[in-house]
């Protein structure tokens, strides 16, 4: 009798089977899509929500696959904003598919460069060097403030037309909603290949357990800097396209606050989950927004609220509050 083929053995026919497209899976995009045409006048809104769910799925990939512990993220989303900025305010180049890449590509070699050091700590050592790389990266923009605008940033950027045609528009963000809503797109197209590839697989098992990981032969630090590498890149890509939606860039895109609403937002929505950033975005900056014009002076102490409980109440966030609740349903209708 012959062997059975690589299609017949259970851990291939379980990789297939996380590949597959699950039935629920177009409906982000279908809304994502429908908000075009649903809410005209809120697409600055939808486009900046956007650019969060990109930065959210880049951390998602370091922290929730690869278990890599980082309140210092916005240092590759200011990096890629600042490189396009820069080129842009300068006049070397401005395009914005190429701007895009070259984002990624100093986003990228920033996070592996810092990689190669900071992935040698783990726990409270490596969360506070994080810290650092992003603090030093808004000091070093701030004192740049010849090239860099320094406090102020480099305000009314000239950002051409897409494939020489589409025009960027602030007013009515038609454009810039549909452009990021494709590189949207893509970025999660490669993540969801990449996670269910055996690369992603190992980061998981890199979090679960590095000793065993290493027992197996693993190379676990290069993996590791592998995948900070390309999360950095991809983060790169997010502030990028909000620089050219906004025509501006600033100290910002590097400040503590843009890193701690990330780390939030993947709290809320679900670590470790690829849509997590979609439903933790969606939450925090709907929310954020109601509560801003309910309680324009009061409207963190909400969010806060909602944080605590579900640090308390919903573990993963919401998408885990969901596993848990959909869990208990199929158990009760289960025959005895």
């Amino acid at each position: 009798m012959s062997a059975p083929g690589l299609s017949e053995h259970p851990a291939a026919r379980a990789m297939v089977a996380r590949h597959r497209l699950r039935a629920w899976e177009p409906l982000p995009w279908i809304l994502a899509f429908g908000f075009y045409f649903a809410f005209p006048n809120h697409l600055g809104f939808g486009t900046d929500l956007l650019i969060m769910i990109l930065f959210a799925l880049s951390l998602d990939l370091a922290l929730g696959y690869a278990g890599i512990v980082t309140l210092g993220h916005a240092a590759f989303f200011g990096a890629g904003a600042y490189a396009v900025g820069l080129l842009a305010h300068h006049g070397v180049w401005n395009e914005p598919i190429t701007g895009l890449v070259i984002g990624a590509a100093v986003a990228g070699l920033i996070g592996l460069i810092s990689g190669l050091t900071l992935l040698r700590t783990t726990g409270l050592t490596l969360l506070m060097l994080t810290l650092c790389t992003m603090a030093l990266l808004e000091e070093a923009a701030n004192m740049g403030e010849k090239y860099t605008g320094g406090f102020d940033g480099l305000p009314n950027l000239p950002i051409p037309p897409l494939f020489g045609l589409f025009e960027f528009n602030p007013l009515y963000p038609r454009v810039q909603y549909l452009y990021v809503l494709g590189v949207l797109f893509v970025c999660f197209l490669f993540v969801r290949m990449l996670v269910y590839s055996p690369f992603g697989q190992s980061l998981t098992g890199i979090r679960e357990n590095v000793l065993r990981m290493h027992a197996v032969g693993a190379p676990v630090n290069w993996r590791l800097i592998t995948c900070y590498t390309i999360s950095a890149a991809i983060a790169g890509v997010a502030g990028a396209l909000w620089v050219q939606t906004n025509t501006y860039v600033n100290l910002t895109s590097l400040g503590l606050d843009r890193a701690a609403t990330v780390l939030i937002i993947l709290v809320l929505g679900g670590y470790g989950r690829l849509y997590g950033a979609f439903v933790g975005a969606v939450v925090y900056m709907a929310l954020s927004h109601f509560l801003a014009k309910v309680y324009p002076t009061a409207w963190q102490l909400g969010l806060g609220l909602l944080l605590m409980l579900i640090a308390l109440f919903a573990r993963n966030g919401v998408l885990g509050l969901w596993d848990r609740l959909m869990g208990r349903l199929l158990s009760r209708r289960a025959p005895p």
